[in-house]
């Protein structure tokens, strides 16, 4: 179960670096990593399960989000992350 935040993080940039992993900047200057392999269930993350498919994501507001309409909420990379 996620933590409580005192701090509604947004994502400004992301990249893939490889094995279903994506470093992203949040708003604050903090860089973290997640391999995002374990939120790709449901219908919806299916065809994200192709690399190719996977690494098209972009920045949509605040968050990662693909052009299947997915996405991972920015307070789950905060928390899951690994700071880098």
């Amino acid at each position: 179960m996620l933590e409580r935040l005192k701090y509604l993080p947004k994502i400004i940039d992301a990249k893939y670096i490889g094995n279903f992993t994506i470093e992203v900047e949040f708003d604050n200057g903090e860089r973290k990593r997640i391999n995002c392999r374990k939120y790709l269930k449901g219908k919806i993350f299916e065809e994200l399960k192709d690399e190719e498919k996977f690494k098209e994501f972009f920045i949509d507001g605040y968050t990662v989000c693909w052009p299947n309409g997915a996405d991972i909420a920015p307070e789950t990379l905060y928390l899951e992350g690994k700071n880098h």
